[in-house]
């Protein structure tokens, strides 16, 4: 089966913007980013395929997984007007299938994540509970060879010392304090230009699914088991 590749020409647009990030170039460079798009967006659609083999995600088209190239500078100290990159996000569906899925693609850049980028305070203290009873499960799953190749340890903000109401002696502290659980990997341009590179992402997304598993079982319910949504 042949997949849909990266085309260096899309590298290269994004190369170029970013030592170009005005108006006026890439007003004379469009035909360009259309092309760039139009790859991205032929990519993202044949990994929602592949990734709806395994998971069942709410996003209906890859359009509507790709974030816009245009800058928001209203309320931001970059006031560059577009994004050096394309980027792509994933979430899955039904509120019983919690985690998310992510893309960016940008020259010395690249790298997918996945996780739970911002949990509400509920969603958070509820994690952290579970994390102090039921460590050495969450160290299994975080330690295991799949997730330790593919993403090595968690990363994501913390707190500074142990978040309130939890010993800071505890065993755990160190991924108790944690107010973002994300798993990153890096892949050079070589790579994301390779032939079977939607292979690839989807592969090392679906390596993820022990974690995600784990923390839909934790977040839809309760401290007693009880199903809460």
């Amino acid at each position: 089966m042949s997949f849909v590749t990266i085309q260096p020409s899309t590298l290269k647009f994004l190369e170029e913007l970013a030592k170009n990030n005005n108006r006026e170039w890439f007003n004379d460079h469009k035909d360009a980013y259309i092309l760039g798009y139009d790859n991205i967006c032929y990519f993202v659609g044949q990994l929602l395929i592949e990734m709806n083999k395994h998971d069942h995600l709410e996003n209906e088209s890859a359009k509507k997984c790709l974030y816009r190239i245009y800058n928001d500078v209203r309320f931001s100290k970059d006031k560059a007007p577009f994004k050096t990159r394309f980027a792509a996000g994933f979430r899955r569906a039904t509120k019983l299938k919690r985690g998310g899925y992510y893309l960016n693609i940008s020259p010395g850049n690249n790298y997918l994540a996945c996780g739970f980028f911002n949990p509400n305070a509920d969603d958070l203290k509820r994690i952290r509970q579970d994390i102090e009873h039921n460590f050495e499960e969450w160290n299994a799953i975080l330690k295991s060879k799949k997730i330790q190749e593919n993403f090595g340890n968690l990363s994501g903000n913390k707190v500074l010392t142990a978040p309130r109401g939890f010993n800071k002696e505890h065993e755990a502290i160190e991924l108790i304090r944690h107010k973002q659980f994300i798993l990153r990997h890096n892949f050079t341009d070589q790579e994301v230009i390779s032939a079977d590179f939607v292979k690839i992402v989807n592969e090392t997304f679906q390596s993820v699914r022990p974690f995600f598993n784990l923390m839909s079982e934790i977040l839809t319910t309760d401290e007693n088991g009880e199903t809460n949504v």
